[in-house]
């Protein structure tokens, strides 16, 4: 299936100094919808996770391959596989003309065709042939079908599934209903009819079609300028309407006066807010998203639903019934969360051949190791006797689900005592204008832009408290292991599977650490609970951990113990041989 040319080397194969080189290498073909190569730059942190698994994998001696789909689509008919790129030691294959495009929103509206394509799945299955791999490892299925799996199971081929999101059993891959609330009933496939504005994936691959072939024909160069002329006419189109959207693209609006400028250099009185108005106005389109607050125990009404999390009643709950019957059909399941595995297992996925296998990534054990150099490490990182401020830090985007609006409410529930004991130092990618807009009336607020992997080690020691405000069933997200990784104290939604991690102050999990925790959990979409969280720690009710104390209360792994349990998980999957429930002790002596 692939074509025979060759393929460009982007960053060369290097092993370091004592990684263990295995003495019995396999043929191991990953899959995915995004370029391995871009990392967490396309696909976010499923993609970081895959694409540092398949490197590890190399180090280790290992063939590795690696095919994307569904991105990539020509005039020229017909479904066919190229070598593309190499990576780090991996091969790197484009599938090209899939019929199911991706990533998995411009497929919502195709489920029977994600479901199954018994013409994508033996274009797959006869690559894996070409390659002779003996196990496939997808970290999504997006740009494929869910017969895939089945297909190379039939082939006496392995296939192991690691899940980030919850795509197997939901078109909008995260369980968030229009992006606005938890999907508890999906009512049979009824409600994903109208969950998102989806794009027809016939135009998609069509558009995607003539792109492709426009800039083989043009170069490079001239297919961006007709690209930025586009571009360019969209924009005086929409400023042409009265309706258009030109919010994204002012500057200042139109800063009023300082309405406290007679004052100069005086305070007021001492019932003053302790705010700065720099007279931003709101742009109508700049209105925050809203989320209905969500009870405590949210995750356990959940599961314990399972009657409607089983009910089909059109082709999305046959999807549905597909992605589990798909799951089953694996060799073997490896969430990276607790939470994660008991959703599928509430909508049918057998518990036997599933286990978590917790994500370690080099970022991650670099972040560790520079905490535990630090000379604080075992000191307290700050007291309500210390002179300056709690300092809390915020990292992510303004997408919805990362719940950035909660945070930004909980800001400004705060007390004018309580806030000015605190500094928040929010890194925020995304269209952080309106926030930053927003949130300049408070002095306590830092609005310090995005950021990249190799800025976190740095970044985590800007804070003592770290927050994720999500609204969605996060699974094991990598901002949370970030934080804990780093040694901070966490303040966590209660929902998805950050409760896997955090460990309160007084349970349980926290006796044997002087009763301290590393972190406290408030119910998700709850403004008012994140900012009563702050409020506990800046009276003292609530004494923070020292990062050596965070590092021992929280399950965390490394990214070499990650890359040897995969290999075992593949072995013991090759082999036949059930994955047992218990800890695998060592997966290096394997």
């Amino acid at each position: 299936m692939a074509r025979d040319r060759t393929p460009r080397e982007v960053v060369p194969f290097a092993r370091p100094e004592g990684w263990p080189v295995s003495s019995k290498p396999m043929r191991i073909a990953l899959v995915g919808w995004a370029t391995l190569s871009q990392q967490a730059r396309q696909g976010s942190g499923y993609n970081l996770s895959a694409s540092e698994l398949a490197a590890g994998l190399a180090m280790s001696g290992h063939e590795v391959s690696y095919l994307r789909s569904g991105l990539d689509y020509s005039l020229r008919p017909g479904i066919r596989i190229e070598e593309d790129e190499r990576w780090r030691g991996v091969r790197c294959y484009t599938l090209i003309n899939s019929p199911v495009p991706s990533p998995a929103f411009v497929s919502m509206r195709a489920p029977r065709t994600e479901t199954s394509c018994p013409e994508l799945a033996a274009a797959v299955a006869d690559w894996m042939r070409s390659i002779d791999a003996a196990v496939l490892h997808a970290h999504s299925l997006e740009g494929y079908s869910f017969d895939l799996v089945q297909r190379v199971r039939d082939d006496g081929r392995a296939v192991v599934l690691t899940l980030h999101n919850y795509w197997m059993v939901c078109s909008q891959v995260d369980l968030f209903r229009n992006e606005q609330r938890i999907c508890a009933d999906y009512e049979g496939g009824r409600a994903c009819e109208t969950c998102m504005d989806a794009p027809e994936p016939g135009r998609v691959r069509r558009n995607r079609a003539v792109q492709a072939s426009t800039h083989r024909a043009l170069g490079p160069r001239a297919h961006r300028l007709l690209r930025a002329a586009n571009d360019t006419a969209k924009r005086l189109l929409a400023r042409a309407t009265p309706t258009g959207g030109t919010a994204k693209n002012h500057a200042l609006d139109h800063v009023q006066a300082d309405p406290e400028a007679k004052l100069g250099w005086g305070t007021g009185d001492g019932d003053h807010p302790g705010t700065i108005d720099f007279g931003f106005g709101q742009h109508p389109d700049e209105k925050p998203p809203e989320f209905p607050p969500l009870p405590a125990d949210e995750n356990e009404r959940f599961l314990a639903n399972r009657d409607v999390h089983l009910e089909v009643l059109n082709d999305y709950g046959t999807r549905r019934q597909a992605g589990i019957a798909a799951l089953n059909a694996a060799s073997a399941v490896i969430p990276p969360s607790e939470f994660l595995t008991e959703v599928h297992r509430a909508m049918g996925l057998r518990p036997e051949h599933s286990r978590r296998v917790l994500l370690g990534q080099p970022h991650l054990d670099q972040i560790n190791r520079a905490t535990r150099r630090d000379p604080s490490y075992d000191s307290v990182p700050w007291t309500p006797d210390d002179p300056g401020p709690l300092r809390l830090g915020f990292l992510g985007t303004v997408r919805a689900n990362k719940g950035f609006e909660v945070l930004a409410q909980a800001i400004e529930a705060l007390p004018r005592d309580v806030r000015q004991r605190c500094h928040f130092h929010l890194r925020v990618g995304g269209h952080d204008w309106p926030y930053r807009k927003r949130l300049s009336r408070f002095p306590e607020v830092s609005m310090l832009g995005g950021y990249d992997p190799f800025s976190l080690v740095s970044a985590t020691r800007e804070y003592h408290v770290g927050i994720v405000p999500h609204v969605w069933f996060e699974n094991s997200p990598i901002v949370l292991l970030e934080q804990l990784h780093a040694g901070r104290f966490t303040l966590a939604a209660r929902i998805g599977g950050p409760v896997d991690w955090i460990a309160e102050p007084g349970t349980p999990e926290a006796r044997g650490n002087e009763g301290l925790g590393n972190g406290l959990l408030f119910p998700g979409a709850t403004p008012e609970a994140l900012a009563t969280a702050i409020a506990r720690i800046v009276s003292g009710e609530v004494a923070l951990p020292t990062p050596r104390q965070v590092h021992a209360i929280s399950v965390l792994g490394s990214y070499p113990r990650h890359v040897a349990e995969v290999e075992w998980v593949y072995r013991a999957s090759i082999a036949g041989e059930a994955i047992p429930a218990e800890d695998l002790g060592d997966p290096a002596a394997v």
